[in-house]
């Protein structure tokens, strides 16, 4: 679908009606802001987090080029998994605080 819309003094766009209905777009929502040589992409973030795939693909990058110790076992990947899960749970529960 295609669509125009005019962007304000402010530098605001207003995206349709429809196409909000269309993502589930609601106030509040965060977009992300993609660059792009023919025109800006408005895209809804990837992940819960807000940050984009790319952002997050090029921090594992950086976090296994730097590893250099044996393979975790099951049980270990398994532990760290909710390590990072309860620390991931306890930074939403602090945003959503305030």
């Amino acid at each position: 679908m295609t669509a125009q819309t005019k962007m304000s003094e402010k530098g605001q766009v207003v995206i349709p009606k429809d196409v909000r209905d269309r993502l589930r777009l609601a106030p509040g929502d965060r977009l992300e802001v993609i660059e792009r040589p023919d025109g800006v992409l408005l895209r809804k973030p990837s992940l819960k987090s807000g940050e984009s795939f790319e952002a997050i693909t090029a921090r594992i990058h950086a976090r296994i080029s730097k590893y250099r110790q044996p393979p975790l076992s099951i049980e270990e990947m398994g532990r760290a998994i909710d390590e990072a899960a309860a620390e991931h749970a306890a930074m939403r529960d602090e945003r959503a605080r305030g």
